[in-house]
């Protein structure tokens, strides 16, 4: 008696869980593409980068000359005395150095400055997200990074931007 009970059981659930499964909302989502491509991230994304801009101009000066330096220890480096080739190889080594280190330093100045975006726009971006969930019942919401594979209509980035965009203050 309980083994047909529980055979009952056993196929009652294997009859409705491809339904259950069928039922179930599941999309896609990339929340820094929907916050870095909103007009308000746009619009941080662009004063972030101006606020840059100068030291990017160091950077590429600084790259310039370095180059010129290369060209001329590469072109003269025959008819240069050892003491002018060692001067110039030190100069470049510290260049490079200098390139290195002003790089990295960018580079950091502008990963803060996405997080910082990311951050005053997460609370506004948790509300729209509240919100869609509740209206389209979403069940699961996945990140591309962790996917192999998915079709571009359970991608919701696009919508989740579009939400934003309204949402301004």
């Amino acid at each position: 008696m309980i083994k047909n009970v529980m055979a009952m059981l056993v196929l009652v659930s294997a009859t409705l869980a491809p339904t259950a499964f069928a039922e179930m909302k599941i999309v896609v989502l990339d929340p820094v593409r929907a916050i870095l491509e909103s007009d308000e991230g746009k619009v941080l994304v662009e004063a972030a980068n101006k606020e840059m801009e100068a030291e990017q101009n160091e950077l590429r000066s600084m790259a310039e000359t370095l180059q010129a330096q290369q060209t001329k220890l590469q072109k003269d480096g025959e008819i240069l005395s050892d003491a002018d080739k060692r001067k110039i190889i030190k100069e470049i080594e510290s260049m490079q150095a200098d390139l290195q280190f002003g790089s990295q330093k960018l580079q950091k100045t502008a990963q803060d400055k996405r997080q910082e975006i990311l951050q005053t726009l997460a609370p506004k971006y948790d509300t729209v997200l509240k919100d869609l969930i509740q209206i389209d019942q979403i069940d699961m919401i996945l990140a591309p990074n962790s996917l192999q594979y998915a079709n571009d209509k359970h991608d919701i980035t696009r919508r989740v931007v579009e939400k934003l965009n309204d949402a301004r203050d």
